[in-house]
Protein backbone atom coordinates (compact mmCIF):
# COMPACT_ATOMS: atom_id res chain seq x y z
CA UNK A 1 0.00 0.00 0.00
CA UNK A 2 1.21 3.49 -0.84
CA UNK A 3 1.23 5.72 2.22
CA UNK A 4 -0.63 9.01 1.99
CA UNK A 5 1.73 11.98 2.03
CA UNK A 6 0.93 14.93 4.30
CA UNK A 7 2.73 18.25 3.90
CA UNK A 8 2.83 20.28 7.13
CA UNK A 9 3.35 24.02 6.57
CA UNK A 10 3.99 25.29 10.08
CA UNK A 11 6.73 27.55 11.44
CA UNK A 12 6.47 26.41 15.08
CA UNK A 13 8.87 23.48 15.41
CA UNK A 14 7.23 21.88 18.46
CA UNK A 15 3.82 21.80 16.76
CA UNK A 16 5.34 20.27 13.65
CA UNK A 17 7.14 17.63 15.71
CA UNK A 18 3.93 16.77 17.56
CA UNK A 19 1.90 16.43 14.34
CA UNK A 20 4.69 14.56 12.53
CA UNK A 21 5.12 12.03 15.33
CA UNK A 22 1.38 11.38 15.51
CA UNK A 23 0.85 11.08 11.78
CA UNK A 24 3.87 8.80 11.34
CA UNK A 25 2.51 6.53 14.07
CA UNK A 26 -0.75 6.35 12.12
CA UNK A 27 0.83 5.31 8.83
CA UNK A 28 1.24 8.64 7.05
CA UNK A 29 4.33 9.92 5.26
CA UNK A 30 5.12 13.51 6.34
CA UNK A 31 7.14 16.47 5.09
CA UNK A 32 7.64 19.82 6.79
CA UNK A 33 7.92 23.37 5.50
CA UNK A 34 8.68 26.18 7.95
CA UNK A 35 7.61 29.01 5.63
CA UNK A 36 4.96 29.75 3.04
CA UNK A 37 7.31 29.91 0.07
CA UNK A 38 8.94 26.62 1.07
CA UNK A 39 5.46 25.13 1.43
CA UNK A 40 4.51 26.17 -2.11
CA UNK A 41 7.77 24.73 -3.43
CA UNK A 42 7.31 21.40 -1.64
CA UNK A 43 3.66 21.20 -2.68
CA UNK A 44 4.84 21.47 -6.28
CA UNK A 45 7.68 18.94 -6.05
CA UNK A 46 6.13 16.39 -3.67
CA UNK A 47 2.49 16.47 -4.84
CA UNK A 48 1.18 15.66 -1.34
CA UNK A 49 -2.20 14.07 -0.71
CA UNK A 50 -3.09 16.55 2.05
CA UNK A 51 -1.68 19.91 3.15
CA UNK A 52 -1.92 21.04 6.78
CA UNK A 53 -1.47 24.81 6.69
CA UNK A 54 -0.87 27.42 9.38
CA UNK A 55 -1.95 30.93 8.36
CA UNK A 56 0.55 32.89 10.47
CA UNK A 57 3.76 32.14 8.60
CA UNK A 58 7.00 34.17 8.86
CA UNK A 59 7.30 35.19 5.19
CA UNK A 60 3.87 35.23 3.51
CA UNK A 61 0.37 34.76 4.86
CA UNK A 62 -1.15 31.31 4.61
CA UNK A 63 -3.99 32.78 2.54
CA UNK A 64 -1.47 33.46 -0.22
CA UNK A 65 -0.30 29.85 -0.02
CA UNK A 66 -3.87 28.67 -0.54
CA UNK A 67 -4.24 30.94 -3.56
CA UNK A 68 -0.99 29.80 -5.15
CA UNK A 69 -1.66 26.08 -4.64
CA UNK A 70 -5.24 26.39 -5.91
CA UNK A 71 -3.97 27.73 -9.24
CA UNK A 72 -2.99 24.19 -10.20
CA UNK A 73 -3.90 21.65 -7.50
CA UNK A 74 -7.07 20.24 -5.96
CA UNK A 75 -5.09 18.72 -3.08
CA UNK A 76 -7.09 18.95 0.16
CA UNK A 77 -5.94 21.85 2.34
CA UNK A 78 -6.76 21.79 6.05
CA UNK A 79 -6.01 25.08 7.79
CA UNK A 80 -4.70 24.77 11.36
CA UNK A 81 -4.62 28.24 12.84
CA UNK A 82 -4.82 30.21 16.08
CA UNK A 83 -7.13 32.66 14.31
CA UNK A 84 -10.58 31.95 15.74
CA UNK A 85 -12.66 34.73 14.16
CA UNK A 86 -15.47 33.55 11.90
CA UNK A 87 -14.30 35.99 9.22
CA UNK A 88 -10.90 34.30 9.04
CA UNK A 89 -12.52 30.90 8.62
CA UNK A 90 -14.84 32.15 5.88
CA UNK A 91 -12.00 33.85 4.00
CA UNK A 92 -9.84 30.70 4.11
CA UNK A 93 -12.66 28.43 2.96
CA UNK A 94 -13.67 30.84 0.20
CA UNK A 95 -10.03 31.01 -0.93
CA UNK A 96 -10.01 27.24 -1.46
CA UNK A 97 -9.29 25.56 1.88
CA UNK A 98 -11.26 22.37 2.47
CA UNK A 99 -11.42 22.53 6.25
CA UNK A 100 -10.45 24.76 9.17
CA UNK A 101 -9.22 23.63 12.57
CA UNK A 102 -8.39 26.07 15.36
CA UNK A 103 -5.50 25.73 17.80
CA UNK A 104 -5.35 24.07 20.26
CA UNK A 105 -6.83 20.98 18.64
CA UNK A 106 -7.35 17.34 19.52
CA UNK A 107 -5.27 14.85 17.57
CA UNK A 108 -8.20 12.47 17.13
CA UNK A 109 -10.19 15.26 15.50
CA UNK A 110 -7.25 16.11 13.24
CA UNK A 111 -6.94 12.47 12.15
CA UNK A 112 -10.68 12.31 11.48
CA UNK A 113 -10.57 15.45 9.36
CA UNK A 114 -7.61 14.13 7.37
CA UNK A 115 -9.47 10.87 6.72
CA UNK A 116 -12.56 12.79 5.60
CA UNK A 117 -10.54 14.99 3.24
CA UNK A 118 -8.79 11.97 1.73
CA UNK A 119 -12.08 10.13 1.30
CA UNK A 120 -13.65 13.06 -0.52
CA UNK A 121 -10.53 13.59 -2.62
CA UNK A 122 -10.36 9.91 -3.60
CA UNK A 123 -14.03 9.80 -4.58
CA UNK A 124 -13.77 13.02 -6.58
CA UNK A 125 -10.74 11.81 -8.53
CA UNK A 126 -11.83 8.21 -8.99
CA UNK A 127 -15.55 8.66 -9.50
CA UNK A 128 -18.20 6.74 -7.63
CA UNK A 129 -17.49 3.94 -5.19
CA UNK A 130 -18.26 1.44 -7.96
CA UNK A 131 -15.30 2.84 -9.90
CA UNK A 132 -12.72 2.44 -7.15
CA UNK A 133 -11.08 -0.49 -8.97
CA UNK A 134 -9.30 -0.64 -12.30
CA UNK A 135 -8.71 -4.03 -13.88
CA UNK A 136 -7.23 -4.98 -17.25
CA UNK A 137 -5.17 -7.95 -18.41
CA UNK A 138 -4.21 -9.01 -14.88
CA UNK A 139 -3.36 -5.47 -13.78
CA UNK A 140 -5.48 -4.22 -10.87
CA UNK A 141 -5.44 -0.83 -9.18
CA UNK A 142 -7.38 -0.16 -6.01
CA UNK A 143 -7.67 3.63 -5.82
CA UNK A 144 -8.99 3.58 -2.26
CA UNK A 145 -6.27 1.32 -0.86
CA UNK A 146 -3.70 2.79 -3.29
CA UNK A 147 -2.42 -0.64 -4.30
CA UNK A 148 -1.21 -1.85 -7.69
CA UNK A 149 -1.01 -5.57 -8.41
CA UNK A 150 -0.16 -7.62 -11.48
CA UNK A 151 -1.38 -11.20 -11.73
CA UNK A 152 -2.01 -11.14 -7.98
CA UNK A 153 1.42 -9.85 -6.98
CA UNK A 154 1.90 -6.36 -5.52
CA UNK A 155 3.85 -3.87 -7.62
CA UNK A 156 5.93 -1.40 -5.63
CA UNK A 157 5.76 2.08 -7.17
CA UNK A 158 7.13 5.33 -5.82
CA UNK A 159 4.52 7.94 -4.80
CA UNK A 160 5.07 9.86 -8.06
CA UNK A 161 4.92 6.69 -10.17
CA UNK A 162 1.67 5.73 -8.46
CA UNK A 163 0.13 9.14 -9.15
CA UNK A 164 0.98 8.83 -12.85
CA UNK A 165 -0.43 5.31 -13.15
CA UNK A 166 -3.56 6.15 -11.16
CA UNK A 167 -4.24 9.24 -13.27
CA UNK A 168 -3.89 7.32 -16.53
CA UNK A 169 -6.03 4.46 -15.18
CA UNK A 170 -8.77 6.85 -14.09
CA UNK A 171 -8.82 8.05 -17.69
CA UNK A 172 -8.20 4.66 -19.30
CA UNK A 173 -8.86 4.43 -23.00
CA UNK A 174 -8.26 8.16 -23.45
CA UNK A 175 -5.09 9.82 -24.70
CA UNK A 176 -3.79 12.09 -21.95
CA UNK A 177 -1.34 14.69 -23.20
CA UNK A 178 2.07 15.16 -21.65
CA UNK A 179 0.85 18.50 -20.28
CA UNK A 180 -2.23 16.87 -18.76
CA UNK A 181 -0.11 14.38 -16.85
CA UNK A 182 2.51 16.93 -15.80
CA UNK A 183 -0.09 19.39 -14.53
CA UNK A 184 -2.00 16.69 -12.67
CA UNK A 185 1.07 15.25 -10.94
CA UNK A 186 3.58 18.09 -10.61
CA UNK A 187 1.63 21.26 -11.33
CA UNK A 188 2.40 24.04 -13.82
CA UNK A 189 6.02 24.52 -12.80
CA UNK A 190 6.96 21.31 -14.62
CA UNK A 191 4.73 22.05 -17.62
CA UNK A 192 7.52 22.08 -20.17
CA UNK A 193 9.71 19.42 -18.57
CA UNK A 194 8.84 16.21 -20.41
CA UNK A 195 12.16 14.65 -19.34
CA UNK A 196 11.03 14.02 -15.77
CA UNK A 197 7.87 12.37 -17.11
CA UNK A 198 9.79 10.15 -19.54
CA UNK A 199 12.16 9.00 -16.78
CA UNK A 200 9.28 8.04 -14.50
CA UNK A 201 7.42 6.34 -17.34
CA UNK A 202 10.48 4.26 -18.17
CA UNK A 203 10.65 3.11 -14.54
CA UNK A 204 6.91 2.35 -14.50
CA UNK A 205 7.17 0.23 -17.64
CA UNK A 206 10.06 -1.77 -16.22
CA UNK A 207 7.81 -2.66 -13.28
CA UNK A 208 4.56 -3.29 -15.17
CA UNK A 209 5.45 -4.54 -18.62
CA UNK A 210 6.90 -7.94 -19.51
CA UNK A 211 8.51 -6.26 -22.50
CA UNK A 212 8.78 -2.47 -22.03
CA UNK A 213 9.52 -2.07 -25.75
CA UNK A 214 6.14 -3.60 -26.57
CA UNK A 215 3.84 -2.33 -23.81
CA UNK A 216 0.55 -4.03 -23.01
CA UNK A 217 -0.77 -1.48 -20.50
CA UNK A 218 0.49 2.05 -21.18
CA UNK A 219 0.93 3.13 -24.78
CA UNK A 220 2.80 6.17 -26.09
CA UNK A 221 1.01 8.36 -28.60
CA UNK A 222 4.13 9.88 -30.15
CA UNK A 223 4.29 13.63 -29.78
CA UNK A 224 1.01 13.73 -27.86
CA UNK A 225 0.97 11.73 -24.63
CA UNK A 226 0.01 8.39 -23.11
CA UNK A 227 -3.01 6.10 -23.19
CA UNK A 228 -3.72 3.35 -20.68
CA UNK A 229 -5.46 0.21 -21.89
CA UNK A 230 -9.18 0.48 -21.30
CA UNK A 231 -10.32 -1.00 -18.00
CA UNK A 232 -12.87 -3.06 -19.88
CA UNK A 233 -10.23 -4.81 -22.01
CA UNK A 234 -9.73 -8.48 -21.27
Amino acid sequence: MHKFTVLIVEDEKHINEFITKTLSANGYRTNWAASGKEGISLATSLCPDVILLDLGLPDIDGMEVIGQVRKWSRCPIIVISARIQEEDKVLALDAGADDYLTKPFGILELLARIRTSLRHSTQNSSGSLSQQLYHAKGLEIDFFRRTVSLDGGLIHLTPIEYKIVAYLAQNSGKVMTYTDVLNNVWGPYAENDNKILRVNMANIRRKLEKNPAQPAYIFTEVGVGYRMVDGGDA
